[in-house]
């Protein structure tokens, strides 16, 4: 399998989430604490690039800061899980 491959597993759950909620990046970054996330990571999130453990833990984060009194499990945001942090 190439490296390309490896790296990106498709559109997630968490995009499909955030277009029918018409959630932004925006929206999630500035709902978080400063410098907690960034635009480009909850975008790499979306679209499937491969996030650590640790990443995936911080976008579940993040959406349910913004989506309060709703909440989500990470099983709801992506259909893969990420390897531990190197």
């Amino acid at each position: 399998m190439s490296e390309e491959l490896k790296m990106n597993v498709g559109l997630q759950p968490l995009d499909a989430i955030m277009t029918e909620k018409g959630i932004k990046n925006t929206d999630l970054v500035s709902s978080a604490p400063s410098g907690f996330i960034t635009h480009k990571q909850i975008q790499k999130g979306r679209k499937g690039r491969r996030l650590t453990m640790h990443m995936q833990q911080k976008v579940l984060d993040t959406l349910n800061i913004y989506s309060v009194p709703e909440t989500y499990k990470w099983e709801d945001l992506f259909t893969y899980r990420g390897k531990k942090d190197l």
